[in-house]
């Protein structure tokens, strides 16, 4: 299992990278986002990755952070939903909104992705509900993982965990903070997210 790479950018497109690690190239396909992440060909980085093997192939794909690589896997266990299906999602979506959309069950939001139809996204929204609230309601963020070294929390994630101390549902909270712009600060949110709870 290949957990990351760390190597020089040989090639980058929309939707593939070529790492170069100790003189060998890897060839991950990566969701639009990740590829506009990493730096220009020449430089180094850093991918999470995730490999799958099946009887007729080996495919790497790769993320530029690991909340990413924690998003794709999580919703690759969904049934019907694909590598090709998740790299869609990443591409327009980043794994904080996947986890809002999902413990607030706005399944409209996964049809953004190409390729994802109305069904999909409702069985995505609906199987997702409860693995990503537990996270947000604890404050950890993107799949309640608590890494070693935890990156800061993400405002989004800081306020469903305040939503839900004072007693809203996960879900509730959820809801009403995906209402809200995600690049204000925390304080911020937790107001207008109040107000629309308390309109509700």
């Amino acid at each position: 299992m290949i957990y990351c790479l760390t190597g020089k950018v040989l090639k980058k497109t929309l939707d593939t990278v070529v790492i170069s690690c100790a003189g060998v190239g890897y060839l991950a396909q990566v969701p639009l986002s990740t590829a506009e992440a990493l730096p220009a060909p020449g430089k180094e980085a850093t991918l999470y990755t995730v490999m799958s093997v099946s009887e007729n192939d080996v495919s790497l794909y790769g993320f530029a952070t690991e909340d990413q690589r924690a998003c794709f896997k999580m919703l690759t266990g969904v049934s019907g939903v694909g590598p090709k299906a998740a790299l869609a999602i990443l591409s327009v979506m980043s794994p904080e909104k996947v986890a809002l959309a999902a413990s607030s069950g706005d399944h409209k939001a996964f049809t953004a992705a190409n390729g994802v139809g109305p069904k999909l996204a409702q069985r995505i929204a609906l199987e997702l509900k409860d693995k990503v609230g537990k996270g947000l309601a604890a404050g950890t963020g993107f799949a309640g993982n608590v890494s070693a070294a935890p990156a800061p929390q993400s405002a989004p994630a800081q306020a469903v965990a305040a939503l839900v101390s004072l007693g809203y549902s996960t879900s509730d909270a959820a809801a009403a903070v995906a209402r809200v712009d995600d690049t204000l600060p925390v304080q911020d949110i937790i107001k207008i997210a109040l107000r629309g709870l308390s309109r509700a």
